[in-house]
């Protein structure tokens, strides 16, 4: 049985596809992948965040991306948040509003 791509809602789904090119198309060829494989792509694709929270890390021309999913019940991949990355680090805010969209999922 394959995994299914899902989104934490149409925002996040549109917001995905208002990034640069290079991103939109890393995204959707990596997405592909994760339905086919899993949602563990390996590094440098995937790695994870903690407490069932991963990556999906975008490199392009345009720069560096990263798309935060979890994994629910019934082989679904859902997209939880995105965001370019402009520093070494991974923004605290970022990560929080990816963990607090994971707890919602969940534990609805």
């Amino acid at each position: 049985m394959n995994w299914k791509v899902t989104f934490y809602s149409s925002r996040v789904e549109a917001e995905i596809h208002t990034l640069p090119a290079g991103f939109v198309a890393r995204f959707v060829r990596y997405a592909e992948r994760m339905e086919i494989y899993g949602p563990d792509l390996g590094m440098p694709h995937t790695r994870p965040m903690g407490d069932g929270l991963f990556e999906l890390r975008l490199k392009a021309a345009e720069g560096i991306a990263r798309v935060f999913f979890c994994i629910v019940v019934g082989r679904q991949i859902v997209v939880l948040h995105q965001f370019v990355k402009k520093s070494e680090k991974t923004p605290k805010r970022e990560l929080k509003i990816a963990r607090n969209r994971m707890k919602e999922i969940r534990y609805d």
